[in-house]
């Protein structure tokens, strides 16, 4: 079997890597907490996706697999979400339940961030058509090799537990839980360069 080829997204891939992480998130538990109403979710989804890890495009760190059956979006040392428009979203679109707490979720998951420069991971996901392929693990394999060859920490927030071990595989230690009141738990998780 052929390993996976994973590009780095330009400008014109941009849709099809969002796409991609809107299959791939359809169900998970965090993002439909904000977003239940499935029509909401299809509406507002790209606009979260832009926020929480667009700046990946612009810093090549935006990489995606096969026909768009998969993508990541890193966000290198010093480059951050745009929690303005993060939480402006959230309050204009989200669920009673996440304009209360969602706030407060984006807070403790600053928290947990490590202090030293280190690599973000905001999203990744594999479209369920192609899951257990490897696809999720080369896309992960491909950054951490950059990561560890600049010596950074890499740091994510697992939203669903599911994916707990598979990132524990690739090295990431549990941080702890953010669970704020009505919201599903969120994992923040941490590697060490090797």
């Amino acid at each position: 079997m052929t390993a996976p080829i994973v590009k780095t997204a330009t400008g014109s891939d941009e849709d099809g890597v969002i796409d991609a992480l809107k299959l791939a998130f359809a169900a998970d538990p965090a993002t439909r907490w904000v977003w239940p109403d499935p029509h909401q979710y299809l509406l507002h989804f790209s606009t979260f996706v832009k926020a929480f890890g667009g700046k990946a495009f612009a810093s090549e760190s935006a990489h995606y697999i096969g026909n768009y059956s998969g993508a990541a979006l890193w966000l290198p040392p010093n480059v951050h979400p745009d929690v303005e428009q993060l939480i402006k979203l959230l309050l204009s679109t989200g669920s009673d339940e996440a304009k209360k707490d969602g706030p407060m979720v984006f807070e403790k998951m600053d928290s947990y961030h490590p202090k030293e420069p280190h690599w973000y991971l905001p999203l990744l996901g594999v479209d369920p058509l192609h899951h257990g392929k490897g696809l999720g693990s080369a896309l992960l394999h491909h950054a951490l090799a950059m990561c560890d060859q600049d010596n950074k920490f890499t740091y994510l927030e697992s939203s669903n537990p599911k994916n707990i071990p598979f990132y524990e595989r690739h090295g990431f230690g549990l941080l702890g839980t953010i669970q704020i009141d009505t919201s599903p738990p969120i994992f923040p998780m941490l590697r060490k360069p090797r």
